[in-house]
């Protein structure tokens, strides 16, 4: 039994590249959008942090203006994402997003120690410590409103395209919201009384955003060393796979992410005596279903076996076709009825050869003679130590 494993053709490729298009352009919208909100919202808490006086909100405000970088950075990287697989990118050009995702939790993480720096250094010098207005509330309070509602508009799209990057960004617009309500938290506490509060806000916001920076850093830092997807859905796959019509078991199952998409690597395991063209037929039927009905699942490559591979004997030191039918020819020789030998059929089971042999009705009277003549090819191979047993049908 040969093994298939299959690439998508140019002609099925195309819905899919229709689908990258339909998602950079979905990406480019929600991108643009965002980065408008984040421009006004930056500049605003910057100019009201000065003028009330407010380190927590100006922290906030530099947050805000860093998610403009992060921005194109996702406008580039999706750019690239979208393209098609070529000759140097076959699996595509997808890990382009997980690449800037790293990327942008370090972004994350240097904007989270300036702002640290920064308020720990007034913590220890009092003298330095502002004392925020009431602007500062107000702004902040639009803050969380408008970054809230550009999280949601952004994670909507990022669920819908399976899309790493611009749930990063949505994550990236809600540290947003929630770093405004620590403002607010700080700026409250320094206008009854606690100057200090402000400034230890703005830690709060620094270690928020570092936490971020590091979950969305090791999501895909392990996704670029190909980590398998996890338990939950490998058993999805798992299912889908055995309930597959044909598929007897299944071994060596691996999965690995590739930007939004999830490819998958199987051996199936099949009846051993079907033909190549149906052990073919079954693994593309279950490939075509794995596909339509898990959408994450953009590729699979299958491996069809007639056994457990990692299991059974070897089989991969035995001897091929020709050799074999060289043997035979040899072990056969003084028997009359091995010129009628109309197919020969082998199978490489548990580390031996299991041969079929059709003959003609017409050499055999009756099963008893049948059975005799089973027996006499069978005593022919002798002690070939890779031929198990002979197997005669009649047509």
């Amino acid at each position: 039994m040969a093994s298939s494993t299959d690439r998508l053709s140019r002609a099925d490729a195309r819905p899919q590249d229709n689908g990258r298009n339909e998602r950079y352009r979905e990406t480019l919208r929600v991108t643009l959008i965002g980065s408008v909100v984040d421009l006004t919202l930056g500049v605003a808490k910057i100019i009201f942090g000065f003028a009330a006086h407010s380190q927590a909100l100006i922290a906030d405000g530099i947050h805000s203006l860093s998610d403009l970088a992060t921005d194109g950075l996702v406008l580039y990287a999706a750019k690239h994402a979208s393209r098609e697989a070529d000759e140097e990118h076959p699996y595509g050009h997808g890990r382009f997003e997980t690449i800037a995702t790293v990327g942008l939790g370090i972004v994350l993480a240097a904007v989270a120690t300036g702002i640290a720096f920064d308020a720990v250094t007034r913590l220890f010098n009092p003298d330095l410590l502002l004392r925020p207005g009431v602007w500062a509330l107000v702004v902040a309070g639009l803050s969380i409103v408008s970054k809230e509602a550009i999280y949601h508009y952004t994670m909507r799209a990022a669920r819908k395209y399976r899309s790493d990057i611009l749930r990063a960004n949505a994550w990236h617009s809600r540290t947003d919201a929630v770093s405004s309500v620590i403002v607010v938290v700080g700026v409250a506490g320094t206008m009854a009384g606690l100057p200090y509060l402000d400034a230890i806000a703005a830690v709060g916001v620094a270690l928020m955003i570092a936490r971020i920076a590091w979950d969305l850093g090791w999501r895909s830092v392990r996704e670029l060393v190909d980590t398998a997807l996890d338990r939950e859905r490998v058993e999805t796959i798992r299912r889908a796979i055995l309930e597959a019509d044909g598929v007897r078991t299944l071994h060596m199952l691996r999965t690995r992410r590739m930007g939004g998409d999830a490819l998958v690597d199987v051996h199936i395991q099949v009846e051993p005596t079907l033909s190549v063209s149906e052990g073919h037929h079954v693994g593309e039927t279950m490939r075509n279903r794995l596909i339509e009905e898990i959408p994450e699942v953009s590729d699979v490559t299958v491996h069809v076996d007639t056994e457990n591979d990692q299991e059974a004997a070897a089989t991969t030191a035995l001897p091929l076709r020709h050799v074999v039918l060289e043997r035979l020819e040899r072990y056969f020789k003084d028997i009359d009825e091995a010129r009628s030998v109309a197919k020969v059929t082998l199978h490489y089971l548990k580390g031996k050869i299991h041969v079929e042999l059709l003959l003609p009705l017409e050499v055999t009277a009756d099963g008893e003679q049948a059975r005799r003549l089973q027996r006499r090819f069978q005593a022919a191979v002798g002690d070939d130590p890779d031929i198990a047993r002979i197997e005669l049908h009649f047509h």
